[in-house]
């Protein structure tokens, strides 16, 4: 099986190293963003989910005119649109992309973001409405005819499947989230399931904890991880720049006045990424925990240093571990994306096929 690779894409130039505060749309870029995505050999590429940013779907739409083959990734928080309407919005978008569109379902982490959007459930509240919006999304993309419901969260009479997703039975579903109510939902909606880049060992048990869950419904979902590898042409070379990343994280959270240290986030995997940080700087020889303990792990934020065949080495292990796609992102996100196409993408799938023919011999 051939490993999935999704990258990102951001609306303007923006990433740890350099937050701008100036417009939230670069549609310029986001142009060139994509296509650097698409000829580099990405499969996807996520388009995040920001309260104070450019809005996911048209960026999505947006980038989809701008590509040909470049699959989507949406991060779509269940809530923010009814779900009738999220149906047909999500519908249309795959019918635009010619079927390249997929979720990543994110029921939110932190009750201030999830505030400004007008969300005031609790944690636990929203995991149990994402598995109510989900079976909703996916009943009317496989309807028949007219949807009627009456949920907890949602009440609708005559909901029409008039617009069909390319895709079926409905546009794939990947799923975020490292609590139990989360895990629990994953279980029974996730095709995909993600994970932030944790050590080895602590991935290895996680994969098993959900697939037993997953299992229990009678469902095998794949498996995503993510890491923001650090490449270059000698190991050397590319833990100088994985400093030289640090000292350019440090400053800029200093100039925006955001903390370095003593971080309690809410959610369960920055929680996780802190715990392993606390473990060591570099753990698994060349997972780099240096940016998730410097930010507070508030995103994935753990990093694979070396050479682009060393990193595709230390993600062999992680296929080898249950992984079918790896999420990467740079740094220094568009010159990392490029940089990643001419070295790291093609080492990974040479790894992969190396692992597979030795599994069949």
């Amino acid at each position: 099986m051939r490993a999935e690779i999704i990258g990102m894409i951001t609306a303007t130039p923006s990433a740890e190293v350099d937050q701008p505060l100036g417009q939230a749309v670069d549609p310029e870029f986001v142009r060139r963003f994509a296509q650097a995505h698409e000829q580099a050999g990405f499969d996807k590429a996520l388009v995040g989910y920001f309260s104070n940013g450019a809005e996911g779907a048209v960026v999505s739409s947006f980038i989809a005119a701008a590509t040909q083959r470049l699959g989507i990734l949406l991060a779509y928080r269940p809530g923010v649109i009814a779900p009738p309407l999220a149906a047909r919005q999500l519908a249309t978008l795959d019918q635009f992309s010619n079927g390249r569109l997929a979720l990543n379902v994110i029921s939110g982490g932190s009750d201030a973001d999830q505030q400004r959007d007008g969300d005031w459930l609790d944690h636990d509240q929203r995991y149990a409405r994402t598995d109510e919006y989900l079976s909703i999304l996916k009943r009317i993309w496989m309807a028949e005819g007219p949807v009627d419901h009456q949920g907890a969260h949602y009440h609708f009479k005559g909901a029409l499947p008039n617009v069909r997703t390319v895709q079926q039975p409905h546009i794939p579903i990947y799923f975020s989230g490292s609590s139990p109510a989360a895990i629990e939902v994953a279980a029974r909606h996730a095709d995909t399931y993600m994970l932030w880049g944790e050590p080895l060992a602590d991935f290895s048990a996680h994969v098993r904890q959900v697939r037993a869950a997953a299992q229990a419904q009678g469902r095998t979902p794949r498996i995503s991880v993510s890491f923001r590898p650090i490449v270059a042409d000698s190991e050397e070379a590319a833990w100088k720049r994985a400093a030289e990343i640090l000292e350019r994280i440090r400053d800029n959270r200093q100039r925006l006045g955001l903390p370095i240290s003593q971080h309690a986030p809410s959610n369960a995997g920055s929680q996780r990424l802190l715990a392993a940080a606390q473990r060591g700087e570099v753990l698994d020889e060349r997972l780099w925990m240096g940016v998730a303990r410097l930010t507070g792990a508030q995103w994935n934020s753990t990093a694979l240093v070396g050479t682009p065949e060393q990193v595709a080495q230390s993600l062999g292990r992680y296929w080898q571990a249950g992984a079918n796609t790896f999420l990467l992102r740079g740094f220094d996100p568009l010159e990392d994306a490029e940089r990643y196409g001419r070295g790291l993408i093609p080492a990974i799938h040479e790894q992969i096929n190396a692992l597979q023919t030795r599994r069949a011999g």
